[in-house]
This record gives C-alpha cells, structure tokens and sequence, in this order.
C-alpha cells in the first residue's frame, strides 16, 4: 500500500509541474512536446487527472492502519511542499533543494506508517538527508539539460547555480553525504556494523559508487548523456533497496 501510494503521489506532483509550468514548457527544447505545453491536453483535462490521482493517493492514505491519525496529518504536510516545488526555480537558485525536500517526504511516511508518530528522528532524519542529497545529485545533472532555455527564461536551477565548474564538485560531495547518511541510518537502527550487514552496508557503498560514475561520466552539454545518466537511478534505487 505504502509503495502504491507513493508512487500515485509522485505522479500526482509530476501533474502539479506540468501544469504550473507549461507556459514555460512551450518555450523549452526538450519539454514543448508535453501533453498540456503542446496542447495535447486541455488544462480541464489536467484538473480531472490530477484530482483522481489525489483521490487515488488519499484511499490509500486512509487504509493505512492501525497508525491513519498519524498518517494523514504527516501526509497532509507534504501537501504545501508538492504544491510550491513547481514555483521555486521562479523564486530560488536551489529548486532542486525543494524537489528533495518533497520527493523524499516517503522516509518519514514509511516510519509512520508501521511505528506511529514516535519518530526515530536517529534513523529517518538520515535516512530523509540522503534522499535529499541523492535528489539533488540526479536532479541537477538533468537541469543541465535546459540550463540555456531556463537562462533565456529566467528560471533557477542548481544547473545554473553551481555552473560549469561548480557542478561535479559539489555533486561530490553530496555523494559523500548521501553514503555517510545511508551508512549512519543503518547503524542507527540497529543493523551493527558493516561486518553484520554486508547486503546493507554494500548495497549503498555501491549505490554511492554509482552516483560517482554519474556525476565523473557525465558530459554537462550532452542531452543525450545526461539522460542516460539521470534514467540510470533507478540502477541506485534497486542497490539501496
């Protein structure tokens, strides 16, 4: 259910994009053949969707016993943070910070969901950081595929922040602080050292190690590289899983 339910909420966010964005969309290279910036699909059409996918997420928000008060008051505060995502690269040089911050709200939700509101903010803090450190990895390599439509556009991205030089540095270190924080979330709930959870331990030292391969192979100018790139997490996910 868990699963299900994160899954329609991302797309449901996905929807919120698409939408608050698809006047900017028409004027990007890789994003004017959208459904609604191509005028494929009217924005009636995106209003419907969208509130079956929120009703969609809110039945499995509501089947999630024996701990549903908590759930819903946890899921209902992500709900600002689905809805600004889309506004920031207007407002901030860090979008992608936000992204991260709403994308990975399921660490906290998963807690919830099987131990009640007695977070272990020892576990799911780290475990909620490396998500949004990964995010932030991911997301800003993709952003380097618009940077010169958002450029023209005024819109933010870390892309831009960072810039040509910045970039792999910084997603380096990020790196560094997602492994040190999968490391420290699996000590903190008790799976010992790295001698008595090898599966652990090694599945997200090689999950790092791919997100170096990412951020060290990656052609900042090449569309073509960065997707492969950016459609390759799913490659991290499966090692941290």
């Amino acid at each position: 259910k868990f699963a299900l339910g994160s899954f329609i909420m991302r797309g449901a966010g996905c929807t919120i994009n698409d939408m608050w964005d698809a006047k900017y969309d028409k004027q990007v290279t890789r994003t004017k053949s959208r459904p609604l910036a191509s005028g494929a699909l009217s924005y009636n059409q995106a209003w419907m969707f969208l509130a079956a996918q929120l009703s969609a997420g809110l039945a499995v928000l509501l089947s999630l016993e024996p701990h549903l008060q908590d759930c819903f008051v946890w899921g209902a505060a992500s709900l600002p943070l689905v809805g600004m995502y889309p506004l920031m690269k207007r407002y901030t040089n860090y979008p992608q910070l936000v992204l991260g911050l709403t994308f990975n709200w399921g660490a906290i939700m998963g807690w919830v969901a099987v131990h009640g509101n007695n977070v272990d903010w020892s576990v799911v803090g780290p475990l909620y950081a490396s998500g949004v450190c990964w995010t932030l990895i991911y997301d800003t390599l993709y952003a380097h595929q618009d940077k010169a439509d958002d450029a023209k556009l005024g819109l933010k991205s870390t892309a831009l922040t960072f810039g040509e030089e910045g970039t792999k540095p910084v997603l380096t270190a990020l790196t560094g602080a997602a492994w040190g924080c999968w490391m420290l979330a699996g000590h903190n709930v008790g799976f010992g050292d790295v001698l008595d959870a090898p599966l652990y331990y090694g599945g997200v030292s090689a999950a790092a190690a791919h997100l170096l391969w990412q951020v060290h192979t990656a052609d900042l100018n090449n569309v073509e590289n960065l997707a492969h790139r950016f459609r390759s997490n799913n490659v991290v996910g499966w090692m941290v899983f």
